[in-house]
């Protein structure tokens, strides 16, 4: 059984997603044993909660400096003793000393193609926005191992989606995230669940 501790700063759709998939059978041999959030305002903590999985904040804001945050949110993290880690939408840079401790066993989503519009300033709808300025055809996401740089670690999974002629940084945000993200996540965690990455 991989136990998983998915890390999480907003709605938390991808880990709807990966509750979804475990729950119809798409991801097998897994288990949620944590969500942890940055904000205490994350829906992604509610539809923990409600799934009975245990749901913990630990806030930057809460804590004297950003050495003490990181060091809460290594210790919660480690005190769900995962076997990997997910950022499924957590817009916060991991410290080294939680990378060295899980080393090759945080995964991220990104919602871009991998190496395109990644590394320093690109999360969220920034990436979105990226793109369209570019004027790319083809956008998506990538699934990756996280190491000590920004969106820098191998890439596990990816996924393309057409950029339309019409789309807004919002409506390309919702394909991408419907087409790409909530497909590779899952994907990604029942493989490694299931020793085939």
């Amino acid at each position: 059984m991989l136990n998983i501790c998915v890390c999480v700063s907003g709605g938390g759709t991808n880990l709807k997603a990966i509750m979804d998939s475990i729950a119809d059978g798409t991801i097998t041999n897994t288990k949620i044993v944590g969500v942890v959030s940055n904000n205490k305002n994350a829906f992604a903590l509610e539809r923990a909660k409600e799934n009975h999985i245990p749901a913990v904040c630990v806030s930057p804001k809460d804590y004297a400096s950003r050495e003490e945050f990181y060091n809460a949110l290594l210790n919660t993290v480690k005190g769900f003793q995962p076997d990997l880690v997910v950022l499924a939408g957590f817009l916060v840079n991991l410290p080294a000393q939680m990378i060295e401790e899980f080393k090759n066993r945080i995964i991220n989503i990104h919602p871009s193609l991998i190496p395109s519009f990644c590394g320093v300033g690109y999360y969220g709808l920034k990436v979105h926005e990226a793109v369209l300025e570019r004027g790319v055809k083809v956008t998506g996401a990538t699934v990756h191992v996280v190491d000590g740089g920004i969106d820098t670690g191998k890439i596990l999974l990816q996924k393309a989606v057409d950029v339309r002629e019409d789309d807004t940084p919002k409506t390309l945000q919702q394909r991408v995230m419907e087409q790409a993200e909530w497909k590779i996540l899952p994907e990604a965690i029942h493989k490694i669940a299931n020793g085939q990455l």
